[in-house]
């Protein structure tokens, strides 16, 4: 649908489904263009709710979500009021010792640990301040026709059925998402979901008998165990969340106070004092280990009608801090299409299911990748050594190599040619291995050579 009509702007009627973090900074994007926008939720508001056990409540922002909030006149407000920054990973090693592995040590440059509702909230009270956004709570979708642009809910509280019909329907509604379950029922819908063994937990070290942190805040804390891990990030009322990461099995395993103290003994000893025994068997057998998913799908349009974006399109293991900073970028994207097409519903779907998909499956890839990093690889003489040459040819030659995870987090350059980068960079390094293990063979042979024969 084309939105000029003999030289004048055409408002858009859109329906977002999904009032979380991606469906309501989209909100936010949408009605700065002047749109219609009804914004539909399954559960309550989230600045009337506690947060629910079970999901995270700390995100880690960077310049890809950074980018879009500032779009939205959100950035100053999130950074200065509720981000704490993080410059780097503390490890822990099993003896209670640490060290520090900054993200940047040339520039300087953090991640943030932001608290979901300080960043969910915000957004949608922001879009407050437009007479052209609606809000509907307590709404699940429940039937739809995407090609004709309906779609049918019904209240939770009062079971009442509401059906609604729109110019575009854009599915923000999470990795277990109505809209994309609609669209999977379309020809030629390709889809891949992977459920990994390892599931996560959460955990929490409450503040000091002060009120203050009990460990150094600005990092993200990390104590890396091979088959498995613990990860802490600060939080704005000086506690941390605490998320454990392994298989099944292991949960399964710890089935008595009994073990799970013995097992924190043997690999978190440091974490007990912090934690709190009582707090670490209360918290640990309040809740049950949830899974982890990855969902790889496309085509993310219906025609002009639909679309999906978010953790609906792309959901990833969290292993990389991305999952949001890389729905935040959909919108941001979704933005700029907007612009280039102006308005043109055919085009920008078109434009971006046909070429989102190709990053999105690049950072699901990476973050199954850094699992393995953060739980083992950290640990290695090995990675370190690359961490710093890395780090020493980037301070050489900034414009030219900038290490993976710098340009993941510290930039916008598209996730697939973050992975091309790397790729050259390991191609350099090892041809420049090769070269020197030749020349020093050779060297070593020319001396060798001389002492047997008798030239020198």
């Amino acid at each position: 649908m084309a939105n000029l009509e003999n030289g004048t702007f055409k408002k858009l009627d859109v329906v977002v489904v999904g009032g979380g973090l991606v469906g309501s900074l989209e909100a936010l994007f949408l009605a700065k263009r002047g749109h219609r926008v009804r914004l539909y939720e399954y559960r309550e508001d989230i600045r009337n709710t506690p947060q629910a056990r079970g999901r995270s409540i700390n995100l880690a922002l960077s310049i890809r979500g950074r980018t879009a909030l500032r779009e939205v006149g959100l950035e100053d407000h999130m950074i200065n009021n509720h981000g704490i920054p993080m410059k780097g990973r503390n490890i822990h090693r099993i003896d209670g010792s640490t060290y520090i592995i900054p993200y940047d040590s040339r520039t300087k440059q953090c991640i943030y640990s932001v608290g979901r509702n300080y960043l969910n909230g915000p957004l949608l009270q922001e879009s407050e301040r437009y007479e052209n956004v609606e809000r509907f709570f307590n709404h699940k979708l429940i039937a739809s026709n995407l090609r004709k642009g309906f779609l049918s809910f019904q209240k939770t509280d009062t079971k009442e059925i509401v059906e609604v019909n729109a110019d575009l329907i854009i599915g923000a509604d999470g990795a277990f998402s109505a809209v994309r379950k609609e669209i999977m029922k379309q020809p030629l819908f390709d889809y891949n979901q992977k459920c990994i063994e390892h599931g996560y937990l959460e955990l929490c070290i409450p503040p000091d008998s002060n009120g203050g942190f009990q460990m150094p805040p600005n990092y993200l804390h990390i104590w890396p165990r091979g088959e498995f891990m613990m990860i802490a990030l600060p939080n704005q009322d000086c506690s941390w969340t605490v998320t454990l990461f392994m298989p099944f099995t292991h949960f399964k395993s710890l089935d008595s106070e009994d073990k799970l103290l013995k097992f924190f003994e043997k690999y978190f000893p440091d974490s007990i004092p912090l934690i709190g025994k009582q707090k670490l068997i209360a918290d640990y057998f309040a809740g049950s280990a949830s899974p982890l998913i990855a969902i790889k799908c496309r085509p993310y349009n219906v025609e002009d009608k639909a679309l999906i974006i978010g953790d609906a399109a792309h959901a990833v293991v969290p292993f990389y801090g991305q999952g949001m900073n890389a729905g935040f970028e959909d919108c941001t994207i979704l933005n700029q299409l907007f612009q280039k097409h102006h308005d043109d519903l055919a085009k920008i779907l078109k434009e971006f299911s046909d070429t989102r998909w190709e990053d999105t499956f690049a950072i699901s890839d990476l973050a199954m990748y850094n699992y393995i990093e953060m739980r083992d690889l950290v640990t290695r003489p090995s990675y370190l050594l690359r961490k710093a040459i890395d780090d020493v040819i980037f301070w050489l030659m900034p414009k030219v190599w900038i290490p993976l995870y710098n340009s993941v987090t510290f930039s916008t350059i598209p996730y697939t040619q973050c992975i091309k980068n790397r790729q050259w960079q390991d191609k350099v390094l090892n041809r420049s291995l090769l070269f020197l293990g030749t020349v020093t063979s050779a060297v070593g042979a020319f001396y060798v050579y001389k002492k047997f024969v008798g030239l020198s």
